[in-house]
């Protein structure tokens, strides 16, 4: 069987934790930043975990990671 080639987006994008979740930024944070709060912004800055029901499919395009 060949090797899989990793998706070169995700692997930018999504990396995973010690215990096998997959960490993700959060969207919104890029631009039209003044009518946001700093509290919101700094959320917006802390990163996200990959929902459960998409797990699977980001794994998938990350299989040696």
């Amino acid at each position: 069987m060949p090797k899989l080639k990793t998706h070169r987006g995700a692997a930018k994008r999504f990396k995973k934790t010690g215990t096998g979740k997959i960490k993700r930024a959060k969207a919104f944070k890029n631009h039209i930043l003044t009518k946001k709060s700093a509290k919101r912004k700094h959320n917006l800055a802390l990163s996200g975990l990959v929902d459960v029901s998409d797990q699977a499919r980001v794994e998938k395009l990350l299989p040696y990671d």
